[in-house]
């Protein structure tokens, strides 16, 4: 469990990064942390691993406060929290399985274990026959899972990950993304994950919070987030209905509904004069989310039916 009480972080030039973050992951699920650059998700996921000192707060892992750790205590707990970069971060010196071996090699484990560690986690990622190659060697994607494997060497109980996919192509994102969930599934590794992509947190989060000016303006579970109504983040989460033509005096609604009775509650819900014009449903985080346009013909009703949707347990607005 990570939580994050009233994160601070003030640069020596008076640039307040950070001002007052509250964040909460549970254990054993992939947090997504988005924002536009420049609004502290990096200094927050360095601050977590004491790669910059927070001026003030508290980072709770397991109930022990990180900040308040020094020497050897905090040494223990950063192998606990294993790193994934933007950039991999690779020697371009070892091989990969020494590059995978190094946080086991600095804690002090013999050659035969840091060996047998490596190509375990070389396993793991897909890359077993590429042990031996040099990240010169080694695609953006296969440098990317060289660092998941990495990160994982120690055994960590937390992986933070620092928009390890803003430099890889579509369809590499997209096999190192299902990549972390599987690891997160088979491992019960607790992800902290940074992106400016929403399409990442719509793919392979549990939760999401989203970061501006240094606050958390919005979080919560990707499931209640997107039936919020005036959410900054469903928007972008939802499931698009593309381009929808609505005559000059219909009124149409935006409707959202969760869970796998989402289509009988809307059949139920609509009346004479009443259609569906559009709808899409795809999973988003632990719930299946419908989205619907209902286009009505009768102006005066649209706000009865608007109640009715509401009844039945959907997001409803009036659409145009």
């Amino acid at each position: 469990m990570l939580e994050i009480q009233q994160l601070h972080k003030v640069f020596p030039n008076g640039v307040v990064a950070l001002d007052g973050v509250d964040l909460f992951v549970p254990r054993g699920e992939i947090l997504g942390v988005i924002g536009r650059s420049g609004t502290g998700k990096s200094t927050l996921i360095r601050c977590i691993n004491r790669l910059e000192e927070p001026t003030s707060g508290s980072i709770l892992l397991d109930g022990r406060d990180v900040t308040r750790m020094r020497g050897g205590e905090l040494r223990a707990t950063r192998r606990r929290l294993g790193m994934i970069f933007q950039q991999f971060n690779l020697l371009t010196s070892r091989t990969a399985a020494e590059n995978v071996a190094l946080p086991l090699e600095v804690a002090g484990a013999g050659r035969a274990e840091r060996r047998r560690r490596a190509l375990e986690l070389l396993a793991l990622v897909g890359l077993e026959d590429r042990a031996g190659s040099y990240p010169s060697q080694l695609s953006g994607g296969q440098k990317q899972r060289v660092g998941i494997a990495r990160a994982l060497a120690a055994e960590p109980s937390v992986l933070l990950s620092d928009e390890a996919t803003s430099a890889l192509d579509s369809e590499t994102t997209d096999s190192v993304l299902d990549l972390l969930r599987r690891i997160n599934a088979e491992l019960g590794v607790t992800v902290l994950l940074i992106t400016h992509e929403l399409d990442v947190v719509r793919r392979v989060c549990d939760s999401v919070a989203l970061l501006d000016a240094g606050r958390v303006v919005e979080s919560g579970p990707l499931g209640e987030v997107v039936a919020r109504t005036g959410s900054a983040l469903a928007t972008g989460l939802l499931p698009s209905l593309g381009r929808v033509e609505v005559g000059e005096s219909e009124i149409a609604l935006d409707v959202v509904l969760l869970d796998d009775d989402a289509d009988e509650r809307l059949a139920a819900a609509l009346t004479d004069g009443a259609r569906v014009e559009a709808r899409a449903t795809e999973r988003i985080g632990d719930r299946r989310v419908t989205r619907a346009l209902v286009v009505t013909d009768d102006a005066a009703d649209a706000p009865r039916l608007a109640d009715e949707l509401r009844v039945r347990g959907a997001r409803a607005e009036v659409a145009r």
